[in-house]
């Protein structure tokens, strides 16, 4: 039978600008571990829809793989704001578009992360005004056809593969 583990005691630290939590556990063999967890906070993701059924993505450098890649817009939520505010932000931030959003549900980043991943769709998007980018950012807006956006799905080149499936189930095109 699974139960959960016993916490014992947790730690912050930072490495480079990373925060993480050293997570120490008495686990169901009585025997003691550390785990390192990444302390990320709440999070949004968007699957940003125009009026013509274009996906609009991120095209960014990411230096984990190493690679450009095309994501959906998104990003953390800042203090005093709920997450509706903040995917409405970073969609605007990110790409300069807007539209109307709906909640579609959460999702956890990874087992060794306390990250809570608050999706949404954006419908009926237009741009509105230029993207304001933060210094570290360097993003280009690509439009991409609903039949692309779930074959890139598929790829496995997508950093947030759960958010655009549960947000293609929400809208019924899977």
């Amino acid at each position: 039978m699974t139960t959960p583990w016993k916490k014992i005691k947790e730690e912050p630290f930072k490495a480079g600008f990373r925060k993480l939590i050293k997570k120490t556990f008495e686990m169901p063999d009585q025997k003691i571990a550390d785990f390192d967890i990444k302390h990320e906070g709440p999070a949004v993701c968007i699957l940003a829809i125009t009026t013509d059924q274009q996906v609009i993505l991120a095209k960014q450098f990411r230096p984990g793989p190493e690679k450009i890649l095309l994501e959906m817009p998104g990003g953390m939520v800042d203090k005093g704001e709920n997450p509706e505010q903040a995917a409405k932000r970073e969609l605007l931030e990110e790409t300069g578009y807007t539209g109307d959003f709906e909640f579609v549900g959460q999702s956890l980043d990874c087992a060794y992360s306390n990250m809570v991943r608050y999706n949404f769709v954006a419908k009926n998007c237009h741009k509105i005004q230029e993207q304001k980018l933060e210094d570290n950012e360097f993003v280009e807006i690509v439009e991409m056809s609903l039949t692309d956006f779930r074959k890139h799905l598929q790829s496995g080149e997508l950093t947030d593969i759960e958010s655009g499936y549960l947000c293609l189930d929400y809208l019924k095109l899977l």
